[in-house]
């Protein structure tokens, strides 16, 4: 298995109580008066619509090299994304590429300390449409395959430790997938219109604490009345889809419209699907389920596309849209929503991959098509600003 260090894990977990700087307070001050935010967006020069006190810069694009003594030509179709802290004080981006016929993989962006980008490598190679994913606390990268026999891989962001498929996870049309810290189980969601929120629990642990990934029980989510309320798990006969897809082989188990992006942030996991453009919300030890975002009965129908998910160092859920009118939306805490960024002249791509920075003040993500449409002109951002 990959050996990682342990100290990412501390990193990754301590998601601070943070004081708001005078520009989120402003921001913050502006929800809770009922001033629309969207009213504010303005045009910078790279043509892209952002709030007041944001800036953007393109940190790589499909086909080039992002550092000019490198190797490493950046991927095509950039995807799911990450990023990790590094030992001198900088971070590593990673992002997956959709590319298929074994043109997908994941690779990496190193950040020095005053954010320069000192390196770019590959990460993971030969594999297909590897579309979300998900960091682990204990600094490894799961890179999915959304096809339908899919694994998911685990990846080292320093590009070290070669990849390593985890079957055990299943096999099916991967999208994404999140860890819970506290009870070493990861969710995964599933990319197809009748498909299942999946559960694992790794057979035990290693040495240093790292949950084992080369086996354990996979499950599925039944919630017991309707399509909120108490979860119930019920063992996959078949993680590894020999004779029935695993979607299949649960009779009871609750379909949801399109898995997509999923992510935890302290004892709930934020997951969304496409089909129906909703937001949902799992609290882990109530195993209660419901939904924060729909919408067709959202006041302000801001949201539509939904994709990748992640949420800020204060607890601020941050949505990417695939269509619409590509935007990444945020939801607060209590639930008013508004666009931070928006992408103009892009129409036939989508936002993939957002991720902040270790310290929550930087936003990475990619149009992953551009703004030809086509998937080798990718072009992956930063965004700098006062995030809530």
């Amino acid at each position: 298995m990959l050996h990682l260090k342990r100290r990412r894990f501390i990193r990754l977990s301590l998601l601070g109580a943070l004081t708001f700087s005078l520009p989120q307070r402003a921001l913050a001050s502006k929800l809770k008066n009922n001033e629309n935010p969207r009213l504010s967006l303005e045009t910078d020069a790279l043509g892209m619509r952002l709030l007041p006190e944001f800036s953007a810069r393109i940190v790589a694009h499909s086909g080039h090299k992002p550092i000019n003594n490198g190797n490493y030509h950046w991927h095509n179709a950039p995807d799911g994304g990450a990023c990790f802290a590094s030992d001198d004080s900088g971070w590593v981006y990673v992002s997956n590429s959709e590319s298929g016929f074994g043109h997908g993989g994941a690779g990496a962006l190193k950040f020095n300390a005053q954010a320069e980008v000192i390196d770019a490598y590959p990460i993971l190679n030969g594999t297909n449409q590897n579309c979300g994913g998900g960091a682990t606390p204990w600094g490894s990268w799961l890179s999915c395959e959304e096809i339908p026999d899919g694994q998911v891989w685990e990846c080292d962001p320093e590009g070290i430790q070669p990849a390593q498929a985890r079957p055990a996870l299943g096999l099916f049309k991967h999208e994404a997938v999140a860890v819970d810290p506290v009870n070493h189980q990861l969710y995964l969601t599933e990319d197809m219109p009748d498909s299942c929120l999946y559960r694992f629990t790794p057979s035990g642990m290693d040495h240093q604490g790292i949950p084992n990934l080369t086996s354990g029980t996979m499950e599925v989510a039944r919630v017991i009345q309707g399509q909120t309320g108490r979860v119930e798990w019920i063992r996959l006969p078949d993680p590894y889809a020999q004779k029935i897809p695993t979607r299949l082989q649960v009779s009871n188990a609750t379909p949801f419209n399109g898995g997509e992006g999923i992510t935890y942030y302290e004892g709930r996991l934020f997951f969304t699907t496409k089909g129906d453009n909703r937001v949902w919300q799992y609290t882990i030890a109530d195993q209660q389920i419901e939904i924060l975002y729909d919408d067709d009965t959202h006041p302000t129908p801001e949201l539509s596309g939904v994709d990748n998910i992640t949420v800020s160092n204060q607890g601020t859920i941050y949505v990417a849209e695939d269509g619409g009118n590509l935007q990444i939306v945020a939801i607060t805490k209590d639930n008013q929503v508004f666009p931070v960024v928006e992408l103009v002249g892009h129409d036939d791509s989508e936002i993939t991959g957002i991720a902040f920075s270790p310290d929550g003040s930087r936003l990475y993500f990619s149009s992953q098509r551009g703004s030809t449409g086509q998937s080798k002109h990718g072009v992956t951002y930063e965004i700098r600003g006062p995030f809530i």
